[in-house]
């Protein structure tokens, strides 16, 4: 592109906009202008291409904490978001997010969240941004089964109220390891014969939270195509940018089970030009890997 707009002599460029009778009108005074449209669009798409190409050079801890920032500052604000990055990340990268943050604005995510959030958001977020899960395999059997166990009991009992004032709930979802809720996940679906995400359908931020920490393909998935028209560029440039050196070739296999279309498709139907390109390219680098 820049080869052929640096060759491009006057006469040349008058051919083309001649030419391209849908993005430049002829005006009265005898000129070719730019339609206003695709004049603001192409920007737009210019837009998204620089954000990727930021977003894909930039250190992952600087990355995760200006989301961070966004996620609540966001109007309203993007809760679904901070889940992410708070339960997507080993807890290594989201503290290294954490300390970025504090590096970026002088203060912690933590009380940037307890400023930001009131209720039992406040009490979950608080809770998920601060803590430091163990990453290792081991688990307890008897515990898995208890911890079950309770969290039927809340869902079942008096749902919303009950979940949301529930302690136990929130100690299991904030401080056992990935693995441990994984297995719950597991067993809840064994026992009880229903996901546990989708018992908890109509409390979003919870279902949320377990998506992103026992199915992250799945939580991915529907972020990349629920979002308002306004955010989905951003939800698209976001997840394919962070997960292509992660687990991308889950994600896509994911997307084409659940939508009957290659993630490949979704792009090209959404994107264009080089930004269109540049999210093919990575999502293909991802699968390969």
């Amino acid at each position: 592109m820049l080869e052929i707009l640096v060759k491009c002599n006057p006469a040349d460029l008058t051919t083309f906009r001649k030419n391209s009778t849908y993005i430049f009108l002829d005006d009265e005074y005898c000129f070719e202008k730019w339609d206003p449209f695709h004049m603001k669009s192409l920007e737009i798409k210019f837009l998204h291409f620089q954000r990727a190409a930021i977003q894909r050079t930039m250190h992952p801890w600087e990355r995760d904490a200006l989301l961070v920032r966004k996620s609540l500052e966001e109007k309203p604000p993007l809760y679904n978001l901070l889940i992410e990055l708070a339960c997507t990340r080993t807890s290594d990268e989201f503290l290294g997010a954490r300390k970025a943050f504090q590096c970026l604005y002088s203060e912690s995510v933590e009380e940037f969240v307890a400023v930001k959030v009131q209720g039992f958001q406040r009490r979950l977020l608080v809770a998920l941004v601060s803590t430091y899960r163990y990453e290792g395999m081991r688990i307890n059997e008897a515990a898995i089964k208890l911890e079950c166990q309770k969290l039927a009991r809340a869902i079942k009992t008096d749902h919303r109220n009950k979940i949301e004032n529930d302690d136990e709930v929130l100690r299991i979802l904030t401080t056992r390891s990935k693995h441990h809720l994984k297995t719950i996940h597991k067993c809840y679906k064994e026992d009880y014969d229903s996901n546990l995400e989708e018992d908890l359908d109509d409390i979003q931020i919870l279902r949320d939270t377990v998506n992103c920490l026992c199915a992250p393909p799945i939580y991915f998935d529907t972020a990349m195509s629920i979002c308002p028209a306004e955010q989905e560029m951003e939800a698209l440039t976001r997840v394919i940018v962070t997960r292509t050196d992660v687990d991308m070739k889950d994600i896509a296999a994911e997307f084409d089970r659940k939508y009957g279309a290659p993630l490949i498709e979704r792009i090209e139907a959404a994107a264009l030009g080089n930004y269109r390109d540049f999210l093919v390219a990575l999502v293909k680098s991802g699968m390969a890997n």
